[in-house]
């Protein structure tokens, strides 16, 4: 209905039961409740079922199937009207919550009260928010409603860290990325959930530096300039959490933030340690946070000194890892209000550098003819003239 390509069918069955599928030979996969999968095709069939909420958290219900459930009844559990629309073989849609209305004036509406009852939802909407914010779609009012209500209610506390982490991976990886961290604080969720980055906000900078001046401000627009440099989620993740450390200046030192490098450092591995984010993540960001400062400086920087730099961030053994830092560090450069289109020549240089001081490898004759330590020494010196060559070409050109 969107016009984007589908990429899978997930079928409901109604008046159907478990013996029923199981005779014609389906394979049942469903852990919590029955799914199986077609004997030829492979696709989903579930059957109709209803949820009843019996204890906090989102595994916190009791789960009914069988042949008396409706698909009316099936589709009401749903969380938004336009994921409770049904397709039947011949074409036709089944819509009894109006999610054909809303899909065509771009609201993202709960389907009923029971939305209230999984917190995992918020986390949803934000993502759906993320994902069809370039058509025009936003958070229908009276939802954000229900949102606040159950952050005021603590139903957040329910969630797990492995769902948080998985929501918020998705919604890395959609276009509008940073819609997501948005509509978390709209609905008072950013601040149970990533209280760092909720911190962010109202915290000021050097409008000479920041014409945007709030830090939390600057932070998604950064994200939003890295989704339009690179589709790679871990950049995106690096860019969100490398300030970090602005949050925890005090009010006495505002608007500067001397050391908050360091103090990103130790709020990010707080954070990957809470919510257990993958380590290829943690370990880009660690990097951003640390040294993005570096790389915006690069060419007041000696040669020696952008060797150590690429050195300690391991960029020789990971230039995969090493070009993701300099992506993540452009769009930070970028995520400032005015500068969104300015050069950042910084990446190109940087990059060649690496690469230059990478050509630089000791011969089978130095190796054989020279100890340990000066061969190390040999090839320092060779790797500084190189970049230091790089430099001046850069400079000439």
């Amino acid at each position: 209905m969107l016009g984007v390509p589908v990429k899978e069918r997930d079928w409901v069955v109604v008046g159907g039961s478990r013996e029923e599928l199981l005779r014609l030979r389906y394979r049942e996969v469903g852990r919590d409740f029955p799914v199986f999968l077609h004997p030829d095709s492979h696709e989903e069939y579930a059957l109709a079922r209803l949820e009843r909420k019996v204890a906090p958290g989102y595994r916190g219900f009791s789960v009914e199937f069988g042949p008396e459930v409706t698909l009316e009844e099936d589709l009401g559990r749903r969380d938004l009207t336009i994921n409770a629309i049904a397709q039947a073989a011949d074409g036709s849609l089944i819509d009894p919550y109006g999610g054909e209305r809303d899909l065509e004036a771009r609201w993202l509406r709960h389907v009923s009260e029971a939305f209230v009852e999984d917190p995992v939802r918020v986390l949803r909407v934000a993502r759906f928010a993320a994902r069809f914010a370039p058509l025009g779609f936003r958070v229908a009012p009276e939802t954000l409603a229900l949102m606040r209500d159950m952050v005021e209610r603590g139903e957040l506390a329910a969630l797990v860290a492995e769902r948080v982490w998985q929501e918020s991976e998705k919604a890395l990886r959609e276009d509008a990325a940073g819609e997501f961290f948005r509509v978390l604080r709209e609905c008072g969720a950013l601040k149970v959930i990533y209280p760092e980055i909720d911190a962010l906000f109202g915290v000021p900078q050097p409008a000479e530096w920041h014409p945007e001046i709030d830090t939390g401000v600057h932070t998604l627009m950064t994200v939003d300039q890295a989704a339009l440099l690179s589709p790679d989620p871990k950049v995106r993740f690096a860019v969100l959490v490398h300030d970090l450390g602005k949050g925890t200046t005090p009010r006495a030192e505002w608007p500067g933030h001397r050391g908050h490098e360091v103090r990103s450092v130790a709020l990010i591995e707080a954070l990957a340690s809470r919510l257990r984010i993958p380590n290829d993540y943690r370990e880009l960001a660690l990097i951003v946070a640390r040294y993005h400062g570096i790389v915006h400086r690069a060419f007041e920087l000696r040669p020696a000194t952008i060797l150590e730099f690429m050195e300690r961030a391991d960029a020789f053994r990971r230039p995969e890892r090493f070009a993701q830092a300099l992506l993540a560090c452009e769009a930070d450069a970028r995520g400032r209000t005015g500068l969104e289109a300015r050069p950042y020549p910084q990446r190109p240089y940087l990059s060649a550098a690496r690469d230059a001081a990478a050509c630089i490898k000791p011969s089978a004759q130095e190796i054989a003819a020279h100890s340990g330590v000066q061969i190390a020494q040999y090839l320092q010196q060779r790797r500084i003239q190189a970049i230091a060559d790089l430099r001046r070409q850069t400079q000439a050109g």
